[in-house]
């Protein structure tokens, strides 16, 4: 297993980054498997920075990498406030197509093999399944 913990900032990023490259080397994820890795894991950085800590100081964004046999999980938790992660406005509504935001937990519904919300959602578990498991 490997994570880390980083501040709520999001120059911050570039070490997220760098974990997924570990994790897709160490794992020999193949390039269609590292590029969904990669927008949905910092996807869920960003949130958990922008909505959920609101880049505070105080507060940290976990990233923990757990592999399992099927592939590898992501779990991404924050320290922010609860949130109503059932009930999100569908981002490819016409009436949200210019919505700067909203589209970072279906990026992550769809480029993953499955994401779950827990602890009032502030934590998310992102699973990829791949080849090699």
């Amino acid at each position: 297993m490997l994570n880390i913990e980083i501040a709520s900032k999001l120059d911050r990023i570039p070490e997220v980054e760098a974990l997924i490259d570990r994790v897709s080397e160490e794992m020999g994820l193949n390039e269609d498997h590292y590029g969904n890795v990669l927008i949905a894991v910092t996807e869920a950085v960003n949130n958990a920075i922008i909505h959920g800590n609101k880049y505070s100081d105080e507060k940290k964004v976990k990233v923990i990498v757990e592999k399992i046999p099927e592939g590898v999980v992501f779990v991404i938790s924050d320290e922010g406030d609860c949130f109503d992660y059932t009930n999100l406005p569908d981002p490819t509504a016409p009436e949200n197509l210019e919505k700067p935001d909203g589209r970072g937990i279906f990026l992550m519904k769809n480029l993953s093999d499955g994401v779950a919300f827990d602890s009032n959602g502030t934590k998310v578990s992102i699973t990829f399944a791949t080849a090699n498991g």
